[in-house]
């Protein structure tokens, strides 16, 4: 029987000596380095206007770093009442979508505009509209017309 134990203990003590270490180390884990945000600078005051045969139109509006549009307009057309008013909007892409709240004739009225941006100017874009709500809106701005007769260039904005 000792010599059963002996050889019991000796098998034991091979298999426990035989044994590797089967621990790994923890994963290193890094941390990836923060990506950049992506900054959009605000443009800043811009203001464009337009005069022909007469007409007067001035648009002066900012952008800031959410691309979101707050500013002025005024149209003075020939033989029809002047209105002028706020516009708040958003830029999308180089297209200025915004609706514009203005009085006419004592009257206070809201108006989808949207202006497209080429070279250098704003070319304003007309279409089929429907009233709902107490705004007139774009049936579709997929189908806006931009006109060069309605092109606002950059000018100085006044101080």
């Amino acid at each position: 029987m000792k010599k059963v134990s002996a050889i019991t203990i000796m098998i034991l003590t091979l298999f426990i000596s035989c044994k590797k270490e089967t621990t790994l180390p923890p994963p290193q884990i890094e941390p990836s380095a923060p990506k950049e945000a992506e900054l959009v600078e605000p443009a800043g005051d811009q203001c464009y206007a337009s005069r022909l045969n007469g007409n007067i139109v001035a648009l002066s509006f900012n952008v800031n770093s959410h691309q979101e549009v707050n500013g002025k307009l005024s149209y003075n057309l020939t033989g029809k009442d002047k209105n002028e008013g706020t516009l708040i909007g958003n830029m999308k892409g180089d297209t200025l979508i915004a609706d514009y709240t203005f009085m006419s004739e004592g009257v206070s009225s809201v108006r989808e505009v949207v202006f497209l941006q080429k070279d250098g100017t704003l070319i304003e874009g007309y279409g089929d509209v429907v009233d709902a709500n107490n705004k007139v809106s774009f049936k579709d701005k997929t189908k806006l017309k931009f006109d060069a007769k309605n092109t606002l260039t950059k000018v100085d904005c006044p101080q």
